[in-house]
């Protein structure tokens, strides 16, 4: 039956953010031993404890287009109120990476009253949870007592608070021209995207072979600390919301880190979320073709001059929802609240039935 497509609406931007952490030489011995055996030490922050306290806050970035203020030349106030939330951001990292869950939840909720829509802060944000977090993991950043973090963390709040307060009364600079990131959003594809990828065991996959069905696409890595897991966490979400309906809906998850992501570890990261989960993979050829097609940029961020393996991911991150004939239906900006997604597919599932 053909799909009759909704209204339009304004797809929230997709944002890029760097989201990714290189993948540890020995397994930390304050990770909870309850993780699968087949999953690798480094996936430890993203299954379990890590996942539900982080990239929530980078919900800031997805509530709409990118402001104005994102293509500004910083301005002295900007950059302070830059430098705040990356401050705060780490006190967040480090207190993840501490397990000192409470003020984690406060330095988020702090963010969320108070970060302005922008994706430039919550890159700052995630970029200085993910130092302070790897920091700690490799002992470079001590854990200091409950009762200290805490004051930091309020403290923090409230320098956030009133930079942000001063960049907004703060005149914007003049526009820059400048080219964008390599690991920007891509133009939107036109048509139908497509892919061919390896996924369990081995088992090639098409875009074809799931004609009929809605397909809920997300791109990552395995060894993403935060947004990918946190967007699998949510994907699982929806399936759990959907009931039934989840089965009109094949969720999938494509690599952007194909020397390290096998079709072996892909499986046992997203059998971790939920077995409906498809995890896929390939050459380096065919995950650049793909993202090429889905609209979707990443590179890969050196991080030592020495060991080429030691290296994260930079890409574009939110879902991508295909309708049942192939062609794209909408984008969700990450951080998109669960049940407004839910909300947006329920309502293309019931205009695909009609």
């Amino acid at each position: 039956m053909k799909t009759t497509r909704p209204a339009p609406r304004r797809a929230a931007a997709t944002t890029t953010a760097l989201s990714g952490a290189s993948v540890p030489a020995s397994r930390p011995a304050s990770l909870p031993a309850s993780l699968p055996a087949s999953l690798p030490a480094s996936l430890a922050p993203c299954g379990r404890w890590f996942v539900p306290a982080v990239a929530l806050v980078l919900a800031v970035a997805a509530a709409g287009p990118v402001s104005a203020r994102d293509t500004a030349t910083p301005s002295p106030a900007a950059d302070a109120a830059l430098a705040a939330v990356h401050d705060l951001a780490r006190l967040n990292g480090q207190a993840l990476g501490c397990h000192e869950m409470r003020a984690a939840q406060r330095a988020k909720a702090l963010v969320l009253a108070h970060l302005p829509k922008t994706a430039l802060h919550a890159q700052a944000y995630e970029e200085g949870t993910q130092q302070a977090f790897l920091a700690v993991a490799r002992g470079q950043l001590p854990c200091p007592q409950a009762a200290t973090l805490a004051v930091l963390v309020e403290a923090a709040g409230v320098r956030v608070q009133a930079a942000i307060a001063g960049a907004a009364h703060a005149p914007p600079a003049a526009a820059a021209e400048s080219s964008p990131s390599p690991a920007s959003p891509a133009s939107p594809p036109s048509g139908a995207p497509r892919y061919l990828l390896q996924g369990a065991r081995g088992r090639a996959f098409t875009s074809e072979d799931f004609r009929g069905r809605f397909q809920l696409v997300s791109f990552g890595f395995t060894a993403c600390p935060d947004v990918c897991p946190t967007t699998l966490t949510e994907v699982q979400q929806v399936l759990a919301a959907l009931g039934a309906n989840a089965e009109r809906l094949q969720p999938i998850f494509i690599t952007v880190d194909p020397r390290r992501d096998t079709v072996a570890v892909l499986e046992a990261y997203t059998q971790a979320f939920d077995a409906r989960i498809l995890g896929l993979g390939g050459s380096e050829a065919l995950v650049q073709r793909a993202a090429d097609s889905f609209g979707v940029r990443y590179r890969k961020v050196q991080q030592s001059d020495t060991r080429p393996d030691v290296y994260t991911m930079e890409h574009s991150v939110g879902l991508i929802l295909l309708a049942p004939d192939g062609e794209l239906a909408e984008r969700i900006g990450h951080g998109t609240p669960v049940r407004e997604i839910v909300a947006r597919i329920e309502r293309w599932l019931g205009a695909a039935a009609r």
